[in-house]
């Protein structure tokens, strides 16, 4: 296959124009308009992402809808042979992944390449495709009729993706378990950051992949519009804002399509007096740093109760100054960037609303200590807010970046109560060592993925990802069993035989399959 890539200067110097993928191909596009792609630890620019042009994207369906009848009658354990083959591939390719995803999104190393890992725990997963397509069959139904339920490919998917998981959203949650269930897929990367995308596209590829199968594009949203209206798209996988979400649920679904919209968050822990502090403390830590806070499972709020919010506050602030900024790619960073100025701009307005609205700044990450390298990076410490009430935005609107709200309550059941009152129910989080309120918060929170003394809550990839409330729209989430569900439709199949004398010559209006 030719390169992704292609250069504007002879010399090589200048930052590279990426292309799109349209029928196996990587193809430059036509458009005028470039976005650039950042090595956010650095402000450098290494790449242009082209807005491909209306015509590029419905090119990309062509392609898709040509690749799908063939595509649909491959056997599935054939197709099941290229995820094996790309599991391996991955792997092979690991660190290259992982380089590529801690520069272009502001990950460190090790949350680089969890975001690659994490695409090949679903690729082992959709391998599972010949036993979890089975459908269903009953004999005698009614007396001498008999029904099977198979579960069959769609045909074209168009997947939305956002910049903060550059590998694993639209390599890992789109496209292993739409491509083995025999559908076609045209992705949507992210334009601030889509080159774990294409380079995992290329592997595809590589792996064995026919032309068309899965196909790439970066574009605007006005283009990306296309893929809401198209009738060769059958449904829509997004993960976005909620303000998006609701429009392509509201949009995709009038037109006919399936549509899983993940959107938002704003998860809350409740921390208990009976709570073991010391190991409380650094996974919070973990919970609204890692990834510099731009992930929807990070724990942007803290619910503490009073009797021990004082000693809990000085711990974790204490604990957050320590966090080491540096190269996203350094293995010793502790933090990374956020994705490039814009973003770095959006979380900086957040931490002055939170000023505004009257929180209590106990330690402020807007000029954070990093090294001369980093000097023109993305760059925002931890940031953590005391005293922050129902009525800020700042603990009730999601930020995306490294800000820890604190809320002070009396007792569970004031937390419990703050907790559900928020719009967003992807994550809910309790410390504590009590086993009937741990059960009492699973039961009762809002929150789809919940973890008890575990403070990022995301199940593996057999489970899926059970957002909840404006947090996801849709009825079949992604991964897991509804992954496959989402990715077919059933079908069943009814049958007689007539055998001869037996046979009755009139039929009922049911045909004989009443049972009664």
């Amino acid at each position: 296959m030719v390169s992704r890539y292609f250069t504007h200067e002879a010399d090589g110097k200048a930052p590279v124009a990426l292309l799109y993928c349209a029928g196996g191909q990587w193809k430059r596009s036509v458009t005028a308009k470039y976005m650039p792609c950042y090595d956010s630890s650095t402000g450098a620019v290494i790449a242009m992402a082209p807005q491909c042009t209306a015509g590029e994207v419905e090119e990309a369906i062509a392609a898709a809808s040509a690749a799908y009848p063939s595509w649909r009658d491959t056997p599935v354990a054939k197709r099941t042979q290229i995820l094996f083959r790309m599991k391996v591939l991955l792997e092979q390719n690991l660190d290259e992944l992982t380089h590529l995803c801690a520069q272009e999104n502001g990950k460190k190393w090790d949350e680089a390449m969890g975001d690659v890992l994490k695409v090949i725990e679903v690729v082992e997963f959709a391998c599972g495709a010949p036993h979890l397509m089975k459908g269903e069959s009953l004999f005698n139904v009614s007396s001498g009729y008999d029904t099977v339920r198979y579960n069959e490919p769609m045909g074209v998917f168009a997947g939305i993706a956002p910049w903060n998981f550059p590998a694993m959203i639209p390599q890992g949650w789109m496209a292993p378990i739409c491509i083995v269930t025999g559908n076609t897929l045209v992705l949507k990367a992210a334009s601030f950051a889509p080159q774990c995308a294409m380079r995992i596209t290329e592997l595809w590829y590589e792996a064995g992949l026919p032309p068309g199968v899965l196909n790439l594009v970066t574009t605007s949203r006005a283009e990306a519009e296309i893929f809401l209206k198209h009738p060769a798209i059958r449904g829509v996988s997004f993960v976005g804002s909620t303000s998006v979400g609701k429009h392509i649920y509201g949009v995709a679904a009038s037109n006919g399509k399936r549509v899983q919209a993940l959107t938002e968050a704003k998860n809350h822990a409740l921390v208990l007096s009976d709570c073991v502090l010391e190991r409380v403390v650094p996974s919070i830590i973990n919970s609204f740093c890692g990834c510099a806070g731009e992930r929807c499972m990070a724990l942007p709020v803290v619910v503490v109760e009073n009797a021990i919010a004082d000693k809990f506050v000085a711990a974790i602030t204490e604990a957050a100054k320590k966090v080491n900024l540096g190269l996203a790619y350094d293995k010793a960073t502790g933090m990374g960037p956020v994705v490039n100025q814009g973003h770095k701009d959006f979380v900086l307005g957040w931490i002055e609303t939170g000023i505004k609205e009257g929180a209590k700044l106990v330690l402020d990450g807007r000029k954070p200590v990093i090294p001369e390298a980093c000097k023109n990076g993305f760059f925002v410490g931890p940031t953590i807010f005391d005293y922050v009430t129902e009525e800020m935005s700042v603990g009730r609107q999601e930020i995306f970046g490294p800000v820890l709200c604190i809320k002070r309550v009396n007792s569970f059941e004031e937390g419990l109560k703050i907790m559900n009152a928020n719009p967003f129910a992807n994550g809910s989080v309790i410390y504590t060592e009590s086993g009937a309120k741990a059960r009492a918060f699973a039961y009762r929170t809002d929150g789809g993925m919940v973890g008890i003394n575990v403070g990022i809550p995301v199940p593996l990839g057999i489970f899926g990802f059970t957002g909840h409330k404006q947090s996801f729209f849709g009825d079949l989430h992604c991964m897991g069993r509804d992954g496959f569900i989402f990715f077919t439709e059933s079908k069943n199949v009814t049958t007689t035989w007539f055998a001869g004398k037996s046979t009755p010559v009139t039929t009922s209006t049911w045909d004989g399959t009443m049972a009664r």
